[in-house]
């Protein structure tokens, strides 16, 4: 199914959740169009940003606004299944999943916490601390190895 809407007219029914191949198409004339559009999304496991060589600064809002509503931000790819390894992340917030965390003991910091994982971003959109040289060293993995500054 493949639905065509200007943005300014997306009814509520082109956010809900859909099974089986479906796509809408928002058609939007600024990026304050895009970006309130985007506000409307629900909680979900991925976003995706498909980008060309000059797509001007807007896209900075773009994803800001995809950062708080999804688990993972794919750039210009598709999601891909789910592996268990030491940098693997696929969740997002309510209600695109749920995890059940104790109140007390070391764990119980990931009541706190929202992971939020960046597939094929470009550099420019990474957080400092996801960059290959971050400006301040910091405790990390790097496939799979912990590296601890001296």
């Amino acid at each position: 199914m493949l639905v065509t809407v200007d943005a300014a007219r997306i009814p509520d029914d082109a956010f809900a959740e859909y099974f089986g191949p479906a796509a809408v198409i928002a058609r939007y004339s600024s990026p304050a169009e895009l970006v309130a559009v985007l506000d409307r999304l629900p909680a979900s496991l991925t976003a995706t940003v498909h980008t060309g060589a000059d797509e001007g600064d807007h896209l900075n809002e773009v994803v800001a606004a995809l950062s708080k509503r999804a688990g993972r931000l794919v750039f210009n790819g598709y999601p891909t299944g789910v592996a268990v390894t030491w940098a693997q992340h696929h969740g997002g917030p309510w209600p695109a999943t749920n995890s059940l965390h104790t109140s007390v003991g070391a764990s119980a910091i990931r009541r706190f916490l929202r992971p939020l994982a960046w597939q094929t971003a470009p550099v420019e959109f990474l957080p400092d601390e996801l960059k290959d040289e971050p400006s301040t060293p910091l405790p990390r993995r790097v496939d799979g190895r912990l590296e601890v500054p001296r």
